[in-house]
């Protein structure tokens, strides 16, 4: 079954529209990292300590952030109350990121949470052991190691896809391929800028699935592509590649609706935890489907030019 009968969208005249408004929004996202000094790292990569507490009402965010500019560990005082302090799944959570300082304390987090305990003595569940949902520790050299791995790993998929489409097709449609790709994992990590959200490994693993999805689809219209140059080689290139991504686009649509509202849910109803992971995978389904379109087939035609019969 087709979603969409006998498409005529002439999507490569639209090519140079396209480039403008993927510039744009690129352009947009390196000002803002450029702004703030590259994109906002986790405890994943910058190491520090991550601690979630449960309150048994509703607390406000200020208080708890005006509490935290007077912590006392080992007799040293500390002013947390620029970290990030925030809600964490309803208002009666709340989780905070600190600096890594831990080479100083052997119990530092132990401590934060023994300053939130006693700083909201009417606010805390009678057993003290209820009260911590979670602590994560991260050192630095394991931060920089995992950032490491993380950039080795896009860069290395990036480098494996050039040979696979290289082989499976020809090496001009590999490089639309790493450009639709480059595009996708840029205008994600410039929008996570935008809205000041942090990367972390479930972001990166959300990069590299982006990378997977936007590749399929960019594969399926390569493919038909490459089955119609061969049965019409009277008709010009451009042509040829307008009439295959028209061909292509009732499953491209259907699969990037099933894909994005499966995301969608996750986003809403999925909690604080995998939010930014379905958050980044919400961008990659609508920016991978638009870049297989407007980005990966007229690079495609731009490189195919000298080819095209007169």
């Amino acid at each position: 079954m087709r979603f969409i009968k006998d498409a005529h969208i002439d999507f490569i005249s639209q090519t140079r529209l396209g480039f403008m408004i993927s510039g744009f929004v690129i352009l947009a996202g390196l000002i803002s990292l450029f702004l703030q000094g590259g994109p906002k790292l986790s405890i994943d990569f910058n190491g520090g300590t991550m601690i979630a507490v449960t309150y048994t009402e509703e607390m406000d965010i200020e208080e708890v952030r005006e509490s935290m500019s007077h912590v006392i560990i080992d007799g040293v005082t500390y002013d947390f109350r620029n970290e990030e302090i925030k809600h964490f799944g309803d208002a009666k959570n709340v989780s905070a990121r600190l600096p890594q300082v831990e080479e100083k304390h052997e119990n530092f987090a132990q401590g934060v949470v023994d300053h939130l305990y006693r700083s909201f003595p009417g606010k805390v569940p009678a057993n003290a052991g209820e009260f911590i949902l979670s602590i994560e520790k991260v050192g630095p050299k394991i931060g920089a190691e995992l950032g490491g791995n993380a950039i080795m790993a896009i860069l290395t998929s990036l480098v494996l896809i050039l040979a696979y489409i290289s082989v499976r097709f020809e090496f001009k449609f590999a490089l639309g391929a790493i450009a639709a790709l480059t595009h996708d994992v840029l205008i994600t990590i410039g929008i996570f800028s935008i809205m000041d959200y942090e990367i972390s490994l479930p972001v990166v693993a959300a990069f590299l699935t982006i990378v997977g999805y936007s590749l399929n689809d960019t594969i399926v219209i390569f493919d038909r592509i490459r089955e119609n140059v061969k049965a019409r080689k009277r008709d010009s290139y451009p042509v040829v590649v307008n009439d295959s991504i028209n061909e292509s686009l009732s499953r491209t649509v259907i699969t990037s609706m099933t894909t994005f509202f499966v995301v969608f849910i996750l986003w809403i109803f999925g909690g604080e935890v995998i939010h930014n992971f379905a958050f980044a995978m919400i961008i990659g389904v609508v920016v991978g489907t638009y870049s297989s379109i407007y980005i990966a087939s007229p690079i495609v035609v731009q490189l195919h030019k000298a080819e095209v019969p007169k």
